[in-house]
């Protein structure tokens, strides 16, 4: 059997040979295609004992989670569950590049239906955009005092304008650990979908060729049309109809 010692090297020379891409499961197919037959938890403990941390490997965030404090409550803290419509929404902003220049998407999503329940889009990243967004769920799902918001840390949604509109309806903000995606995996979903199915399309020439793709995309086929898995392969109206 090989020595720790030097099944490390081999790890390490296959981990940067593929720039920090690969993680254990990779490195095992890699390792077995020199004739090396290593256990995957062997490789992932080697790995680990010498500081090897793939790009987007979640092992980083879970680490950085228990030395690092929030100074801002996370309410929710990866739990993605709740039993009705209107308790937890989740908010996130994303950007749209066309050849006039860029727009930017704010939209909040209900936890218990994924439907798309507000957004605006700008051609700004201000605070008002995210309160606009906000708005427009308030305005069509007109939740009751209680309401969960859930959001990253960014400026638009730590400002005074922001936090003042959710005391005034009595809402209860959560925020997401700094530099921790997973905390707000709803909106990460929403937007890689959104982006696949969209922005990898074509690319738009102008902001008003944009501006009607995208607000066609989540002002109707989201909600109405399009399945989704963890709504036991229903759309969000659909599901909402069904458990309303």
């Amino acid at each position: 059997m090989i020595e720790d010692e030097q099944l490390t090297q081999k790890i390490c020379t296959v981990f940067n040979d593929h720039k920090r891409r690969y993680g254990a499961k990779r490195i095992k197919k890699c390792l077995a295609h020199d004739e090396l037959c290593v256990s995957r938890r062997r490789i992932t403990r080697l790995m680990r004992e010498n500081g090897l941390v793939a790009k987007g490997c979640r092992y980083h965030y879970r680490k950085y989670n228990t030395t690092h404090q929030n100074e801002r409550p996370n309410l929710i803290n990866q739990v993605f569950k709740t039993k009705a419509k209107n308790k937890i929404w989740f908010g996130d902003i994303t950007y749209i590049p066309t050849s006039e220049g860029t727009l930017y998407l704010s939209v909040f999503i209900d936890l218990f239906t994924r439907k798309c329940i507000g957004y605006s889009l700008r051609d700004h990243m201000k605070e008002t955009m995210v309160i606009d967004s906000l708005l427009d769920a308030i305005e069509k799902e007109k939740p009751q005092s209680g309401l969960i918001v859930h959001t990253d840390q960014g400026a638009q949604y730590t400002g005074s304008a922001f936090r003042e509109l959710l005391q005034k309806h009595h809402f209860i903000q959560s925020n997401s650990r700094k530099g921790n995606p997973y905390d707000n995996a709803v909106m990460e979903s929403f937007y890689k979908t959104f982006k696949r199915e969209v922005l990898e399309i074509k690319q738009f020439k102008t902001k008003a060729q944009a501006k009607i793709e995208i607000l066609s995309y989540v002002s109707n086929y989201y909600n109405n049309k399009r399945i989704h898995s963890s709504l036991d392969y229903l759309t969000p109206n659909l599901f909402e109809k069904m458990n309303s």
